[in-house]
């Protein structure tokens, strides 16, 4: 499949004319109404410094559904010692930076560059974006950030500076979202660490569809908080 060059006009081809290794696109802005945009076709971005901005719509797409979270003995016996105490949307700014700072720290690079670091912040600000914040006492330990449209978290990133902390906080915005009966969490591609909490992989075909249903709910928007 050709890769599509964006124009001025904020739209975007269809997901599945993605090639193999799912890129979509190329170029554009991550303008609030692209970025958007992109999440309700189920395309999201993704690139490096010195890029272009490039969109994906991969196929396979992991999900997780919040009835199907998997947690370990160890970390439930962790959740139970209550050592940290978890937020939400009380330091974006500071977790999104956490994020691009622990992978580069670790020399894995990251597509966390000042431009979505900007643009995150952006949606945050408008109430589409939303942290989970992990602290142990008082300091900043842990945390993961992703975008809300309807009944549909996009999950984009986390990072841990204590042993399990983005665990607990992830477990904590699973149990959230559940009560907020939110039909799935887009996990985007695989990783080892989200299928152990029980993330599966879906043809995008299945995910777009219930995407599709997911967005006929209304948008929770503004500041999150948990409800205890």
């Amino acid at each position: 499949m050709p890769v599509f060059l964006l124009s001025d006009k904020i739209e975007f081809p269809l997901p599945h004319l993605a090639s193999e290794d799912g890129l979509l696109a190329v170029g554009g802005d991550l303008s609030q109404k692209r970025l958007l945009l992109a999440y309700r076709m189920g395309i999201f971005p993704w690139f490096s410094n010195n890029e272009p901005i490039l969109w994906w719509s991969p196929d396979p797409r992991l999900v997780l559904y919040p009835s199907e979270i998997k947690i370990s003995k160890t970390l439930k016996k962790i959740i139970k010692k209550n050592m940290f105490n978890v937020t939400m949307d009380l330091a974006f700014n500071e977790v999104i930076n956490q994020c691009a700072r622990v992978r580069l720290q670790k020399n894995i690079g990251t597509w966390i560059v000042k431009e979505m670091v900007d643009a995150y912040c952006n949606l945050h600000e408008s109430g589409f974006a939303h942290s989970v914040e992990v602290w142990l006492q008082g300091d900043l330990v842990g945390g993961l950030y992703g975008v809300s449209l309807g009944k549909c978290f996009f999950g984009e990133s986390m990072f841990t500076l204590f042993s399990n902390a983005s665990n607990v906080g992830l477990v904590r915005l699973v149990g959230h979202l559940k009560e907020l009966s939110f039909d799935m969490i887009d996990c985007q591609v695989p990783t080892e660490h989200l299928t152990r909490f029980g993330a599966r992989q879906i043809p995008r075909i299945r995910f777009l569809n219930q995407l599709e249903t997911s967005l006929k709910a209304p948008t929770i928007k503004g500041k999150w908080s948990f409800f205890d």
